[in-house]
């Protein structure tokens, strides 16, 4: 590396690095982004790593030199043993094979026909939460998202066969951030362990069913889906994608309806404009992806949500060749984390980054499209999240509901701040009272 300048930072203590700060300080990354700028050096997780910041980082990591990097070396052990061989860890042409496998339950006419199951369960949730008047919105998120989640992908017809996984899943990701790998039954990441092989034990059972008799849930279309050579899923594949497909598809709406509701609590003008929206469907029956599609006001918040409060505070990746960036050299080897938060938060793309403002995604104003890749909370680039088209729908017909039919308002003596891992959300969950409008 003669003459090739690595970026600024420090690597920390000898063999911790810095991965204690990391894991427990939220504002490790910016600190260390108004000391550094957009690109820094640290050690985290054993290896060395470079942070990047901003949109011009995160459209070389998810686009422009994606061949640079790999997911399956960059994300840490973890992850790899507990979410074991899905797309989320596939490479290049494997990667697309497999999407383009995966893409058509997800899009198009499956998410019409899964239009009324989202909306049936939110439906039966309000109900309960009407009756309860009390309770802590994160946790409720999770069961709802869940129950959604493993209906519309699994075929699961059972409260308590959802309630049971929606658990297992819960210490599942626990165990993603141990900073302890070891395996004893009682650490966080061995009890994580125990969880993932109960969960792949009942979908091994639902994959052998579905292979039997399909229905019409995405496990299903998986099943079926063909390439042009003909080539299907394995049944371990299959079972591989289900457990990243109900592990994404409730954990990333769960934070962000979590925050949706803290959001508008606090700020009763936004919330007032988005019920007056929702008054030109009154008396409608149910949902249409039509009336989905005439809630611009409601799709601003959503990406205010997001902006603000992603639900995850970066992605990893494995340096598998050498790239400059700004001037500094990055060797192959080293991890790289992108920073999402920080990202989200540049004043010269998002003035006043910290105000919560869904007019900044107005018509008039779409700050977001100043720069490509200054919004990514879902990703971007050839591998945007694959159930992005999922996630939005849900979290529509869920808020349009809630906008249209009930009142909430924070429960004194709680703590809102941010916990970052595993998912970004309000340390005591949001305790809320609820009641119809």
């Amino acid at each position: 590396m003669k003459n090739k300048q690595f970026p600024p930072g420090s690597f920390g203590i000898p063999v911790l690095g810095e991965t204690l700060p990391f894991v427990v300080d939220p504002d490790f990354i910016t600190k260390r982004y108004e000391r550094y700028g957009s690109i820094f050096k640290s050690h985290i997780l054993g290896r060395p790593t470079v942070v990047m910041v901003g949109p011009e980082a995160a459209e070389i990591v998810l686009s422009s030199h994606i061949d640079h990097f790999s997911w399956r070396e960059g994300w840490p052990n973890n992850f790899k043993v507990l979410l074991g061989e899905s797309l989320f860890l596939m490479d290049g042409e494997e990667h697309r094979l497999k999407r383009r496998l995966i893409m058509p339950a997800m899009h198009g006419p499956a998410l019409a026909n899964y239009l009324n199951t989202m909306e049936n369960i939110t439906l039966n949730y309000l109900k309960k939460w009407e009756e309860q008047q009390e309770f802590t919105w994160f946790q409720e998120f999770k069961k709802l998202t869940f129950s959604i989640a493993s209906e519309l992908l699994l075929g699961t017809q059972t409260d308590a066969e959802s309630d049971r996984l929606s658990k297992l899943f819960t210490t599942l990701t626990n165990g993603l951030f141990a900073i302890n790998p070891l395996t004893l039954p009682f650490t966080q990441f061995g009890k994580a362990i125990a969880a993932r092989n109960q969960i792949l034990e009942h979908l091994t059972q639902v994959v052998k069913e579905r292979q039997k008799n399909p229905t019409k849930d995405a496990l299903s279309l998986l099943i079926q889906a063909r390439d042009e050579e003909g080539n299907s899923l394995s049944e371990k594949e299959l079972i591989a994608q289900a457990v990243l497909l109900l592990f994404a598809g409730h954990e990333t709406t769960t934070t962000m309806l979590t925050w949706l509701c803290l959001e508008l609590a606090l700020h009763p003008e936004v919330m007032q404009r988005a019920r007056d929206e929702q008054q030109q469907f009154v008396g409608n029956s149910a949902l249409t992806l039509e009336q989905l599609g005439q809630m611009p006001y409601l799709e601003q918040i959503l990406l205010e949500i997001e902006r603000l409060h992603p639900s995850v505070g970066g992605g990893f990746r494995g340096v598998i060749k050498e790239f400059e960036f700004q001037g500094f050299s990055v060797p192959a080897g080293w991890q790289l984390i992108y920073a999402i938060p920080e990202t989200h938060r540049i004043s010269e793309i998002y003035p006043q980054p910290e105000r919560f403002d869904p007019d900044r995604f107005s018509s008039q104003r779409q700050e977001q499209k100043q720069r490509p890749f200054s919004l990514i909370g879902f990703g971007g680039g050839p591998r945007i999240c694959v159930g992005i088209a999922f996630a939005k729908m849900e979290m529509k017909i869920i808020a349009a509901h809630l906008l249209r039919s009930y009142k909430w308002e924070i429960l004194p003596n709680q703590s809102l701040d941010n916990v970052r891992i595993p998912t970004i959300h309000p340390k005591d969950g949001l305790r809320v009272r609820f009641q119809p409008l």
